[in-house]
Order: structure tokens, then C-alpha cells, then sequence
């Protein structure tokens, strides 16, 4: 059965208190890809993996798009009404910005298809990748926000073996 349009606006008047750190996501369809509706301000450092492409679409405010392209890190900026259609596979982590709103797509994932959540050292002269946590992604809404709490509760999993500096979840 075909699910109702949803007019946005409305179900962020009636919803937007169930975009809660550190993710501040919620799905709102579901059948072959997730639509997110994702507010900020977010709570996150991690680098998301994912196989399959991303589609973005800033529909409040501006945000900031964190990744790593052949091994640099970069920074995309995402300004109110853009779209922006992120490859598979490229490490990224979203900054969300107080009072902002946006749309991501993302496919459901093939059975054995791994996502995975990346930390990198925060020491910018070291930067080597402090922890990475790969798995089965079949809930956006809820599997994100437990690797990221279950990283930020671990010290040992926190420490970059490189040089010692304690990353944490938190920007």
C-alpha cells in the first residue's frame, strides 16, 4: 500500500522534538531506500562508510560536510536549498548547525553489506584512524546513535595508538 505524501513543514511542527542528539535524525519513509529528516545542532565526530551513495538536500541553514577524499580531508559546505549527491564509499561525517533542517536519501543496505563508523585522531598532526566500528546497517534511526555511545563510553577505544591523544564522540 502507497504511504501518503508527507508536507514537511508541518510534520516538523509536529515532530521537530524528536530530532535528538547525537544523530538528531529521525526516518520518516522506508521501503528500498530511508528518508531522514535531520536537524541540528548534532553531537557527532565520526566518519560514516557507506557503500552505497548518499543524497543530501539542505532545506534550512547551511551545514558542513566532513570528508576524506583520497585521503585528504576536506570540507563541503551544504547551503540552504542545495543538493548534493555524496559517491559510496567516501568517509563523511555531517556537522549540523543550531536551527538547521535537511533530507538525506540512503539506500537500504543488500544482506552482508557493511557500513561502518570511523574516528580519526583529533590530533591534526597525527590523524591516523583511532577506531572503526563495521556492521550490518538495517535501523538508521537507531544503530548510528548506539555505536557512537558505545565508543564515547570506552576509553581504551577512544585512544589513538599512534600518540596517545582520547578522541571523543563530541565535537
Amino acid at each position: 500500500m502507497l504511504q501518503e505524501p508527507i508536507n514537511l513543514p508541518k510534520w516538523l511542527e509536529e515532530n521537530q522534538y524528536l530530532l535528538k542528539p547525537p544523530v538528531n535524525n529521525f526516518c520518516i519513509q522506508r521501503g528500498g531506500y530511508t528518508v531522514m529528516i535531520v536537524g541540528g545542532p548534532n553531537e557527532r565526530t565520526d566518519y560514516h562508510i557507506n557503500q552505497t551513495p548518499e543524497w543530501f538536500h539542505q532545506k534550512k541553514g547551511h551545514m558542513t560536510l566532513k570528508v576524506v577524499d583520497d585521503g585528504e580531508f576536506k570540507d563541503i559546505t551544504i547551503n540552504e536549498g542545495d543538493i548534493f549527491l555524496l559517491p559510496a564509499n567516501v568517509p563523511h561525517n555531517p556537522v549540523r548547525y543550531a536551527d538547521t533542517i535537511g533530507v538525506v536519501v540512503e539506500q537500504d543496505r543488500p544482506e552482508g553489506m557493511k557500513d561502518a563508523l570511523r574516528w580519526y585522531c583529533p590530533n591534526l598532526e597525527c590523524r591516523k584512524v583511532v577506531f572503526e566500528n563495521s556492521f550490518q546497517l538495517v535501523d538508521l534511526g537507531t544503530q548510528i546513535k548506539e555505536a557512537i555511545l558505545d565508543f564515547d563510553a570506552d576509553v581504551e577505544k577512544r585512544t589513538c595508538k599512534a600518540c596517545g591523544t582520547v578522541a571523543t564522540s563530541k565535537p
